[in-house]
């Protein structure tokens, strides 16, 4: 199957967000590549909430170009098999942690947003991964900061989307 077969098929049986679910939907209809960084109207990506739930915090990164605390993320590879896979590998090596695993239940919520030209939107697909006990992150080169935050200090850092997704994340725990 191919990663936008699995998009497709992820997103339709995604609940809730309806009208949000099928605008993706009818944007990878209407674009072949619309999974690929180069789709000038746009392109789905894989994000991924690092989350403690046994310290009640979650790990944000403070983005490079954006200078916003957000969640792990970002666009899909075509060595990704899956966009579980390109949260996953996206939230891995962001965090530099090991060992992450997905929530049981698919994405979490999606999440549509401009971002700068040549590309314009990304059509977000939200996962939240679970950190092992004890874990260490590691800073990329993608980010400028990279910090835990308990859960009640995330609104004051990020921004809505961030804080929707942490009370998605939560409710499903």
């Amino acid at each position: 199957m191919s990663l936008h077969d699995d998009a497709v098929l992820v997103l339709k049986n995604h609940e809730g967000q309806d009208e949000l679910r099928q605008s993706y939907l009818d944007h990878l209809d209407t674009h072949p590549d619309g999974m690929w960084k180069a789709c000038g109207d746009g392109h789905v990506t894989a994000s991924a909430l690092v989350i403690d739930p046994e310290r009640g915090r979650v790990l944000l990164t403070l983005h490079r170009k954006l200078r916003m605390w957000l969640q792990m993320g970002g666009h899909c590879e075509p060595q990704d098999t899956s966009l579980e896979a390109a949260a996953l590998r996206e939230a891995t090596e962001e965090s530099g942690i090991a060992s992450l695993t997905l929530l049981p239940g698919g994405p979490v919520r999606l999440d549509r947003h401009a971002i700068p030209a040549p590309c314009n939107w990304h059509l977000d697909v939200q996962y939240a991964v679970l950190a092992p006990a004890g874990a260490t992150q590691a800073i990329s080169d993608e980010s400028l900061d990279l910090r835990w935050f308990p859960y009640d200090e995330v609104a004051s850092v990020a921004d809505a989307s961030v804080v929707r997704l942490l009370e998605g994340t939560r409710a499903r725990l």
